[in-house]
């Protein structure tokens, strides 16, 4: 089996399975041990380095378990444009610190079928950070599930995938679980976006008014509202793979959304430029 590397591990997150097995229990060491009073089938995660946003992806990730682990989780993410391609790995497993995380090759295929995708393998791919990063988290949990990683672009045909992937997972007879990847307002001059100008009056703007409206949709559970938000204020660099996940998320009977964190880069380290996090449960 084909193995595609991990491009990140040793520098957004640890290389070893110790390091991360000891990140990752202190990421969730506050996180309260209650099981859930309804299914829990999906969710919103950030993907900076884990030292900035890794408590936030754990802590979502590990509220999805429960005592029926998934057969399949689809991870939507890639920082895409309206006019990029879909793409998705179809083959092969992806590495981590904890071993590969094996791709759902039955379900990719069935997918690929259904949609123009680029098509990546272990050995060809685009360099991504937004999916790489949730995956030593998801081994952690989920240590026999595979995966279905896809990268969709903030456009509204995209939904279209999230609930074809839904369909696909039932025909074959699976269970199955959705995450979307995507950090919220990037801010400051590092990034090219500082419409309120700098200091404590941008952070309060970031805060309770543009990372807001992204939320806002997120608890509404609307799939084209964040979309919509992503492209009118700048405040989702993935928002075709956030709502695609919400898309699936309502297609497996979610019908509500728990807003479990959120923060910003400057709650770790104070800087000019900073990006917002959430955290949600579907």
């Amino acid at each position: 089996m084909e193995i595609r590397r991990a491009q990140f591990m040793g520098s957004w997150y640890p290389a070893s399975e110790k390091e991360c097995r000891e990140k990752i229990e202190d990421f969730i060491a506050d996180l309260p041990q209650v099981k859930p009073e309804v299914k829990r089938v999906g969710g919103i995660v950030p993907h900076a380095g884990w030292v900035y946003s890794g408590k936030i992806a754990a802590q979502v990730i590990a509220a999805l378990k429960d005592d029926n682990p998934p057969d399949v989780i689809a991870v939507f993410g890639m920082h895409l444009g309206p006019r990029h391609p879909n793409f998705i790995m179809a083959s092969g497993a992806w590495e981590t610190p904890f071993g590969p995380l094996v791709i759902a090759e039955d379900v990719a295929g069935q997918l690929a079928k259904g949609f123009r995708f680029e098509i990546e393998s272990p050995d060809r791919h685009v360099q991504d950070n937004t999916i790489e990063l949730q995956l030593p988290i998801i081994k952690y949990f989920f240590p026999d599930v595979r995966i279905v990683p896809i990268g969709v672009p903030p456009v509204s045909r995209s939904l279209a995938i999230g609930e074809a992937f839904v369909n696909i997972v039932r025909r074959f007879g699976y269970t199955a679980k959705v995450i979307g990847s995507t950090d919220l307002t990037h801010y400051g001059a590092n990034y090219g976006f500082s419409p309120v100008g700098s200091g404590p009056k941008a952070i309060q703007w970031v805060k309770n008014e543009n990372d807001k409206k992204l939320v806002e949709r997120i608890e509404a559970m609307d799939p084209q509202g964040v979309i919509d938000q992503a492209m009118e204020n700048s405040n989702a660099c993935c928002g075709g793979a956030a709502a695609t996940a919400m898309a699936a998320a309502k297609s497996l009977g979610s019908e509500k959304s728990q807003i479990l964190a959120y923060s910003t880069s400057c709650d770790v380290i104070p800087n000019e430029s900073f990006v917002g996090y959430v955290g949600a449960i579907f």
